[in-house]
C-alpha cells in the first residue's frame, strides 16, 4: 500500500500532534471518492466540521495544485495552500491531495498543519482512504491531550462522510 510523504518540518512523531485515520470500503472506486474530496462545494454536504469555504481562484469550487483557500474547522479559521494534488487515472488509480494550513490570529490559537489524503484502489473492488495530519503549535499540543481526541474523531467523520457521499452520489 502507498503512504503519505510529509515535509521534514511536519514529520510525524516530531510535531505537537499527529493523527491518522483509514477506511477500506468495498464496491467503490477512487474516482467515486475523488470528486467529493477536491470539490469544496461538496464538503458541507457530508462533513459538518468544515464551513465558510472560500477559494482564491474564483473560477470554481475545485481545489487545484497551488490553490489558496480558507475554511473554518475545529473552531479555527484556517488559511491553506494545496501543496500536492495528483488526480487518479485509469492507469494509476491512486490519488493524493495535501495542504498546509495555518492560523496566526493569536499565540493561543496559532497552528500550522500539513493535512494529506491518499486514496487508492485495492484488489477485490475495494478502495482505501487514508488521511493524516501533523500539527505544530500550542493549540495542537492541547488537541493532542484532549480526550476523546477531536482530531481523530473529526477526521474519521470526514472519511466516513466521503464514503457515504460516494455511495449516495450527493
Amino acid at each position: 500500500m502507498h503512504s503519505i510523504s510529509f515535509p521534514t518540518r511536519f514529520l510525524p512523531g516530531t510535531t505537537d500532534n499527529f493523527v491518522s485515520n483509514e477506511v477500506i470500503a468495498k464496491d467503490l472506486t477512487v474516482f467515486d471518492i475523488w470528486h467529493y474530496l477536491i470539490d469544496t462545494a461538496k464538503w458541507e454536504l457530508y462533513y459538518d466540521n468544515a464551513a465558510n469555504i472560500k477559494l482564491t481562484n474564483g473560477k470554481n469550487s475545485e481545489l487545484h495544485y497551488g490553490e489558496h483557500f480558507h475554511f473554518d474547522t475545529f473552531g479555527f479559521p484556517i488559511d491553506a495552500q494545496v501543496m500536492e494534488l495528483i488526480s487518479p487515472t485509469t492507469d494509476a488509480p491512486v490519488a493524493r491531495i495535501a495542504w498546509n494550513g495555518w492560523n496566526n490570529d493569536s499565540a493561543e490559537s496559532a497552528i500550522d498543519v500539513y493535512h494529506a489524503f491518499l486514496i487508492e484502489q485495492l484488489p477485490a473492488n475495494r478502495v482505501r482512504l487514508l488521511t493524516q495530519e501533523s500539527q505544530i503549535g500550542a493549540s495542537a499540543a492541547k488537541l493532542a491531550i484532549t480526550k476523546p481526541n477531536p482530531m481523530l474523531n473529526g477526521h474519521q467523520a470526514w472519511l466516513d462522510g466521503l464514503v457515504s457521499a460516494a455511495r449516495k452520489q450527493l
